[in-house]
């Protein structure tokens, strides 16, 4: 197997962990991809994250309540759309359709090091697979 391709598959299945903690608020899904050194930065959130304890502390209690407000979450494995496309997630909110934001991770080896939600690529222009992780 060309290493490119062992390097795409290891991103997608921690993409797919990303979604189905999304899917099923449950952190314990993407834990273990984590690097301790993990960094977030949302363009949302005003400071970036910087460790992996940090991630979990910023993250259950927003799953909690997202869980706890009835919303649904959609979050879709998808490729960006640059010429060498990746694999991402797209994530909706309320309905399947209507998205709000595009997660990219960087791994570093078999971990994630880094995971930063943007619209930029907007999830408009990712190549949707349907696939949708529980």
């Amino acid at each position: 197997m060309d290493p490119s391709q062992d390097t795409e598959a290891i991103k997608t299945e921690a993409c797919r962990a990303y979604a189905r903690m999304m899917n099923n608020f449950d952190y314990h899904a993407f834990e273990p991809w984590l690097a301790e050194d993990f960094h977030y930065a949302s363009q949302w959130v005003f400071e970036e994250i910087s460790s992996k304890a940090a991630y979990e502390a910023y993250i259950v209690p927003k799953l909690q309540a997202i869980q706890g407000s009835g919303s649904r979450v959609w979050a879709e494995i998808a490729y960006t759309p640059a010429n060498s496309p990746e694999p991402c997630v797209v994530l909706a909110h309320g309905d399947r359709d209507n998205l709000q934001a595009t997660l990219l991770i960087t791994m570093q080896g078999d971990k994630v090091s880094r995971a930063d939600l943007c619209g930029i690529p907007a999830p408009q222009d990712c190549k949707r697979t349907g696939e949708i992780p529980t």
